[in-house]
């Protein structure tokens, strides 16, 4: 746990040190956001249809409540599968993106600066605004993943620095108090991808109700676990923000200073799959395993974050094992840089 607190700590000041301070990669960011926040509205207009359609035949009679819930379980998690498969395209658009950014290849638009500087001079201290009570923001997060069994860190077990999670979402920042800006709910829904990469040419191999990992016959140049799962985060943030004051009015305003946020997440699985690749006579193979491997189907813990302004340093930790009935428990653990894109 020592190793993974300090090297999680250089990865964090690692990537802060060329993240900070460029216009650019808000606005790119916020693009990539509209683009997946319209993909998101429209698969839940298409679900909210689908919903509507079974509670019609179950007030006709035609199907039982049981049948109707068992209908709608299938019909979200589907959805989920089709939001997460056209999110990809996105993804891999914003990972290119935070890369670009960690690179330092994403320069300062001068003409942007100088447009938003213009308009400040412009505007007088009237212009002075607050936010509303409740705001939204494009959420998404990266970092180094693994397990805990027994309180002890399974870094031998897995890579450490080649096992990865991805969360990415959208979250509503609700201020409680009508006069004070510390403290605001913070909720909504998110895509979580945790993966881990075993070591020592193993893999995962189901036997009955137990998943095994065991040394795999061919020589692997890559073996992958990964788990998606579909979570609704729910934080009490604490948000230090100044609010202004003009004219003897307060405004308020979120994310321009220091905050952290405790709570936790509770989902469901979407996919699991197994990717292993090798090399045979010179060829290249890759293969995709899906299956369910004993996972749980559902995922609840806690989750913290500490940071400044849109950045901030992201912890989480799975309360429930990843595999059903394993006789070791291990619980997945995260920890990696979250960005709340306003």
């Amino acid at each position: 746990m020592k190793n993974f607190t300090i090297y999680s700590i250089l990865f964090f000041f690692l990537v802060v040190s060329k993240v900070i301070g460029q216009e650019t990669f808000e606005s790119e960011a916020k693009r990539i956001a509209n683009k997946i926040e319209k993909i998101t509205k429209e698969e839940k207009e298409a679900l909210k249809e689908e919903i509507e359609a079974v509670n019609v035949q179950l007030s006709e009679g035609k199907i039982t409540q049981e049948q109707a819930d068992k209908r709608k379980r299938e019909l979200a998690e589907a959805r989920a599968v089709i939001i997460e498969e056209k999110i990809t395209l996105a993804q891999n658009e914003l990972n290119d993106l935070v890369q670009k950014k960690v690179d330092g290849k994403i320069k300062e638009d001068s003409a942007k600066v100088y447009m938003i500087r213009w308009k400040s001079f412009k505007h007088n201290k009237d212009s002075i605004r607050g936010e509303k009570r409740t705001t939204s923001q494009f959420v998404f997060v990266m970092g180094l993943n693994n397990t805990l069994a027994d309180g002890k860190l399974q870094d031998s077990k897995y890579s450490f620095i080649g096992s990865h999670f991805y969360e990415w979402g959208f979250t509503y920042n609700s201020r409680l108090m009508k006069n004070h800006n510390l403290l605001h709910a913070k909720y909504g829904l998110s895509l979580m991808y945790n993966n881990i990469r075993p070591t020592d040419n193993k893999s995962f191999v189901v036997n009955g109700d137990q998943t095994d990992l065991e040394v795999n016959p061919i020589h692997l140049t890559e073996s992958r676990f990964r788990n998606v799962y579909l979570v609704a985060p729910v934080h009490l943030e604490f948000d230090f923000s100044r609010p202004v004051q003009n004219n003897g009015k307060t405004y308020f305003k979120t994310h321009k200073s220091f905050r952290f946020g405790v709570g936790g997440y509770a989902g469901v699985n979407v996919k699991s799959k197994q990717i292993l690749k090798f090399e045979e006579d010179d060829l290249k193979y890759k293969t995709r395993i899906k299956g369910d491997y004993n996972v749980n189907n559902f995922i609840y813990g806690l989750s913290s974050y500490i940071g400044y302004r849109e950045l901030s340093l992201y912890f989480k930790y799975d309360l429930n094992p990843l595999f059903q009935n394993n006789l070791v428990k291990e619980n997945n653990i995260s920890l990696g840089l979250r960005f709340d894109l306003n």
